[in-house]
């Protein structure tokens, strides 16, 4: 059982991992930073955290033995700066919810002079499109992966107590290397809700189609869902893993370009190949794991 947890952003995710712990019985307190008041105060009123504050302080990271980052990656330079400044307790672990790993052990780095051997990155795979304190829910780990990209320097106890966090929570957890991190879910997560993006604005700056959104069926709106999304969060995230970002988005054009050209020359061979190489991969790999 942790003794005081300091949720650093007590939005979706941090509001969530702080419900989770609350409700398993797995923490006494929970310390919850946002500069914004009024998301501490729904924070207090749901229960989420027992205590907030709109800047991290002494008073707030003493007796504590885990602060979870879960701002925005933009933040994590401010956040790992203000933690360097502090006397943090022997026993603190740091771990976060970011989804670009190089980026935040470079900005650790930059702020301690060192990677501190007690930060566990971490990156929590789940989430939905809502946003903010409101959204968090207790079950939201339940059933779902969270990678963690320890370095040579992490410490392998605060490695073990941090994954067996997750697993308490519901979570299956799994250990990889930052880059290697990077590379998957910048084609598996950050390439797609890209994509989304860009055929939600795509489709909203051509006036000669009207209102064409009221005539979107399942089909647009389940492939564009994730354009819901917070878009600082979203920003943040193509600022912190741009170059493998790039890689993918040019491996999509591509792709993309090949199916101009079949589509254009009526290559019906080259289209139901596709089609179908891509509907097998996908029946086999996700559905039947759905």
């Amino acid at each position: 059982m942790f003794k005081r947890v300091v949720i650093m952003g007590v939005g979706l995710i941090g509001g969530s991992l702080a419900l989770a712990l609350k409700s398993r019985g797995l923490v006494k307190e929970i310390v919850g930073i946002s500069r914004s008041p009024d998301t501490l105060a729904l924070a207090q009123q749901r229960g989420v955290i027992d205590h907030g504050s709109t800047a991290l302080d002494q008073q707030s990271i003493d007796q504590a033995d885990l602060v979870f980052v879960a701002t925005p990656l933009g933040a994590f330079p401010a956040v790992f700066s203000q933690l360097a400044t502090l006397t943090l307790p022997e026993n603190l672990i740091i771990t976060d919810g970011g989804s670009a790993k190089g980026y935040v052990i470079e900005q650790a780095q930059k702020a301690f002079g060192v990677v501190p051997p007690r930060l566990v990155p971490g990156h929590p795979i789940a989430g939905k499109e809502l946003s903010g304190v409101g959204a968090a829910e207790a079950s939201l780990y339940e059933d779902h992966r969270v990678i963690l990209t320890p370095v040579d320097e992490t410490d392998t106890a605060a490695t073990e107590t941090v994954e067996q966090m997750w697993k308490s929570v519901g979570a299956c957890v799994e250990i990889m290397r930052p880059q290697y991190h990077d590379e998957v879910f910048a084609a598996t997560s950050h390439l797609p809700h890209l994509l989304a993006y860009l055929l939600v604005d795509l489709l909203n700056d051509h006036p000669e189609l009207g209102n064409v959104f009221k005539y979107t069926a399942g089909g647009f709106r389940d492939f564009t869902r994730i354009a819901s999304s917070d878009p600082v969060m979203w920003r943040d995230i193509a600022e912190a893993n741009a170059p493998a970002i790039a890689k993918w988005l040019k491996n999509y054009r591509q792709e993309l370009d090949r199916m101009i050209e079949a589509v254009e020359r009526h290559d019906q061979s080259a289209l139901h190949e596709l089609f179908s190489a891509a509907k097998t991969a996908r029946d086999q790999h996700i559905v039947k794991k759905s």
